[in-house]
């Protein structure tokens, strides 16, 4: 896997090794990411990613050293020491190494990678319900992009999985669709788009928010609403928004075949239109 790291004031080809037993972030999970991508030559929203690693990071009890606009400049260089036609996975962190339950804020440190990561095909993927659930906002620190919310998410891709899906919908502790395992969901009924409203209970994903915005400027009616199992059922149309693949549609929910649809199929016209205007170099 080519790509390069930044750690300690210097880039390099390998990955540098960071933590121990001792360390707060190995044994403690106080570890927060972001995830951003570069292909062809384009970064699309690497700013608001950073500004979120930023707030994620003190939502964790952390004490970022950098400032947003100092950890975009530095994706930025990354991704130039990389070929162009790379499509890349963008993740910058930061960790704590000291502390015992309460991790020590002033031994936050910074690590970036930047590495070659496929944007998966368009053609779509296979959904079912899982019986995991998104924890409520006082429950755990949904207000992050942490790495120890991130279990649950593994327990429902491998229930999908060992069940022959590739994702999984779960639902918040009310019992509505809050999101997938890994990327914010949306339904299409009519031509409406809708995606569950944000609250508190799963990322309000960056990607979710560029083509809620996208989808109204081109004319297309978005609802932010309470999205029940039986919507889902009942849509025309079931595709995810994330930054791994941006706008990916479904085309097997349970035992109902689906087929990508124009919503789902705008909505990603629109994103790449929009990229283009994130040019790197």
């Amino acid at each position: 896997m080519a790509g390069v790291f930044w750690h300690d004031g210097k880039w390099s080809e390998e990955q540098p090794k960071l933590t121990g037993p001792m360390d707060h972030a190995f044994w403690m999970s106080t570890v927060v990411f972001d995830g951003a991508r570069s292909f062809q030559g384009m970064a699309p929203d690497v700013d608001q990613h950073c500004e979120r690693l930023i707030k994620s990071a003190k939502s964790m009890l952390l004490e970022p050293k950098f400032a947003a606009e100092e950890v975009a400049k530095l994706c930025v260089e990354g991704v130039r020491k990389l070929p162009k036609e790379s499509e890349l996975y963008i993740r910058p962190m930061f960790f704590a190494r000291e502390g015992f339950v309460l991790p020590d804020p002033e031994t936050t440190e910074f690590v970036l990678a930047i590495y070659d990561t496929p944007l998966p095909p368009a053609n779509g993927f296979t959904a079912c319900f899982s019986s995991y659930r998104r924890p409520a906002r006082d429950m755990a620190p949904t207000d992050a992009k942490a790495s120890c919310l991130y279990p649950n998410s593994q327990r429902a891709l491998r229930e999908a999985a060992d069940r022959g899906f590739d994702n999984a919908i779960v639902l918040d502790p009310n019992s509505n669709v809050a999101e997938f395992a890994s990327a914010n969901i949306w339904i299409a009924k009519d031509g409406v788009a809708m995606t569950p409203a944000w609250n508190g209970t799963f990322l309000n994903g960056i990607t979710r928010q560029r083509i809620i915005q996208l989808l109204k400027d081109d004319g297309v009616e978005v609802q932010e609403t309470t999205i029940t199992p039986q919507d889902v059922r009942d849509a025309d149309e079931v595709f995810n928004t994330g930054n791994y693949g941006k706008v990916v549609p479904v085309v097997k929910l349970e035992d109902r075949d689906l087929q990508p649809g124009p919503v789902a199929r705008r909505a990603r016209e629109l994103y790449f239109e929009y990229a283009n205007g994130a040019q790197l170099f």
